[in-house]
């Protein structure tokens, strides 16, 4: 018979969440590259106890953002089943780029996550891009969104746009406007606005 999990401490539960909060800030700062000694360092505590709980950045975002994307997944299928095909897709990749335009830098580590099954990133990564693509797939159905785009180039041009949203602030504030010119130009010619 398997032992459950042990408890942790508390001391080193308060050494993870500080790491969780002072990691969001620095990422929010300097972007998803931050230097982790610099967030070890701002959280007083040594590098050896932030690699102890967070072997390596992917894990890091991943429990930073891990749940992010898990909400992101379950809230598509809420707009799916809630909204027309393609409004459901709007509002989705609308809340998908200010996630990922977040932390500058991270929509790099998205893209990166599509073929490194090892990350742990991946899981979390993969189950978002697949409900994303599954709304893609109802606005095509519905003849909303030209039938050759796929789920992977829809997550690359949204990434795109988060990309450069999150390295220009000038830009920033023009991100939806952004998406909706990469909206119209995936829609299928009956249905452009």
């Amino acid at each position: 018979m398997a032992t459950p999990p042990r408890a942790r401490r508390s001391d080193a539960q308060r050494n993870r969440d500080r790491l969780l909060e002072v990691a969001r800030t620095v990422f929010e700062e300097q972007g998803a590259q931050a230097s982790l000694r610099d967030i070890a360092r701002r959280a007083e505590v040594g590098l050896g106890t932030l690699y102890r709980h967070f072997p390596t950045r992917d894990a890091l975002l991943d429990s930073l953002l891990g749940r992010h994307f898990d909400a992101l997944a379950a809230q598509a299928a809420d707009l799916a089943a809630a909204h027309p095909p393609r409004e459901a897709l709007t509002t989705w990749l609308r809340a998908f780029a200010a996630q990922a335009a977040a932390y500058q830098d991270l929509s790099a580590a998205l893209m990166d996550t599509i073929n490194d099954e090892t990350s742990p990133l991946h899981a979390s990564c993969s189950a978002m891009r697949g409900a994303g693509a599954r709304l893609l797939r109802d606005a095509q159905d519905a003849g909303d969104v030209r039938p050759d785009v796929d789920g992977l180039e829809l997550f690359a041009l949204v990434n795109a746009v988060a990309w450069i949203t999150g390295h220009s602030p000038a830009v920033a504030a023009r991100r939806d406007h952004l998406l909706d010119l990469v909206l119209d130009g995936l829609a299928a010619p009956s249905s452009r606005r």
